[in-house]
């Protein structure tokens, strides 16, 4: 059976996909002569779990109706988050794939693959949207250590929408043209940096307060409420995109390995996320905004450091997914025209530059216009449920359907598996992508710099 990597390929070439599958006989497991152990394995996936989620945690809990409502869905969803990373795992192994694409593309064949790219495309243009509202959020904040009385009259020099448009141009686009961005490999490192301080920060503050909020909830409003968390917790781990890869790069590979990988990176990303969520809501109750460091209406060093740390990771996380994203766009653009590799390569460099133009401006256009991450973190967390739930279901019922020399109840349980995810996968995507167009039409509170001028709010 020949591999296909690529929808961009010619269509005229055979189906891949194979009719019958036989899973009876030994796939023989390609390890590398170098590669990566299961416990370093660890920081790559907490790495790529723990990113912009973390800062509107604290908000979805208060939106869901209080901290114990907030864990409990949390760890409801995490059952379903483990399972989808370990069928993500198995599947690959049955076709030694190198990341998510590729498992798809041999499980849900070529409109498997298109509905893949253009899912991953868009998320990768969400996440961009996220990053550039951040930036602003964090001057924000630096403007306020500095100065707050200057702030709070608006000079054009101190504008969200200035300070987002300027510094971004400067320090973000010369970085998106470069066909590769293996330059900004060593910038995970602090980023993993930046959000361990950014939780140990907030931990402290809440040990420190002195003067409780005036209000916390303990309760939903509404039963639709708890739904609120729903999107936080998909966006905030979803690393199943990036799981497969790193696994390719295992030194052992195999499933038993890798497990211990998962284990020990998502407890690590559920004690980071639910201390740093109760904590940060329980600081300021209902007064939290969609971005934590933004409820810090007085801020010391402490957080500027934090507001510093978490400044240059985006700026250098957002190339980063950008790189992926256009990736994405290249595959669909030789897709739809039907171009082969050596045709697609003769425009390339003017093609990456139109791209590169139009996705960073449209991103710049609508971080300005949107007034916060909660905003753009609803609908995305609604796009991570795909990755987490409904792309895993479709592999795993797919490979129920093609077993056919094992016990009966081994099809059976992945068929209704697969059921069960996609099932579970589409009320989720159903149900939070509703509530983000019912919020949206309600209207999103602002970035939290009209509160911080004109009304007293708690803080630390």
């Amino acid at each position: 059976m020949e591999e296909e990597n690529s929808y961009q390929q010619d269509e005229a070439k055979v189906e891949t996909r194979p009719q019958s599958i036989n899973y009876s006989e030994e796939f023989e497991v390609r390890v590398p002569e170098v590669g990566t152990s299961w416990f370093a394995a660890v920081f790559l996936v907490v790495n790529a779990a723990l990113g912009a989620g973390l800062l509107n945690f604290p908000e979805s809990y208060y939106q869901a109706g209080g901290v114990l409502i907030g864990i409990v869905i949390q760890a409801f969803l995490m059952i379903f988050v483990v399972a989808a990373l370990l069928i993500l795992v198995y599947c690959s192994d049955k076709n030694q794939s190198t990341n998510y694409q590729e498992v798809v593309f041999y499980l849900c064949g070529h409109q498997g693959l298109l509905w893949c790219s253009i899912a991953i495309t868009l998320y990768c243009y969400g996440t961009c949207i996220t990053f550039l509202i951040i930036i602003g959020d964090q001057w924000q904040e630096f403007f306020i250590f500095v100065n707050k009385g200057l702030f709070c009259t608006n000079p054009w020099y101190m504008n969200r929408i200035f300070t987002i448009v300027v510094t971004s141009t400067v320090l973000i686009l010369p970085f998106c043209f470069p066909k590769k961005i293996d330059f900004l490999k060593y910038a995970s490192f602090l980023g993993v940096v930046a959000v361990i301080y950014v939780v140990i920060v907030v931990i402290a503050k809440y040990a420190l307060l002195e003067t409780p909020p005036e209000y916390i909830r303990t309760s939903p409003e509404n039963w639709i409420d708890v739904f609120y968390v729903m999107p936080t917790v998909c966006f905030s781990y979803q690393c199943h995109v990036s799981v497969i890869p790193i696994y390719s790069c295992l030194k052992k590979r195999t499933l038993r390995e890798f497990s211990k990988t998962i284990a020990v990176a998502l407890a690590l990303c559920i004690i980071t996320y639910t201390v740093m969520a109760t904590c940060g809501y329980l600081t300021f109750g209902s007064k939290i905004k969609s971005d934590i460091l933004l409820s810090y209406n007085n801020p010391d060093v402490s957080i500027l450091v934090a507001v510093l740390l978490i400044g240059f990771k985006t700026y250098t996380c957002y190339p980063i997914l950008h790189f992926c994203g256009r990736a994405g766009l290249e595959s669909l653009w030789c897709y739809i025209f039907n171009l082969s590799a050596v045709s697609a390569s003769i425009h390339e460099k003017v093609r990456r530059i139109i791209m590169t133009l139009v996705w960073f401006f449209t991103t710049l256009l609508l971080a300005v216009l949107i007034p916060n991450i909660g905003v753009v973190i609803a609908f995305l967390g609604t796009l991570a449920a795909v990755f987490i739930f409904v792309f895993p279901g479709i592999c795993i019922l797919q490979l129920g359907l093609h077993m056919n020399d094992f016990p009966v109840w081994k099809p059976r349980l992945a068929v209704g598996s697969g059921i069960l995810f996609l099932s579970l996968g589409a009320f989720i995507f159903g149900v939070t992508f509703t509530q983000a167009i019912l919020d949206n039409l309600h209207g999103f509170s602002g970035s939290g710099a009209e509160n911080t001028c004109d009304t007293n709010v708690t803080s630390t």
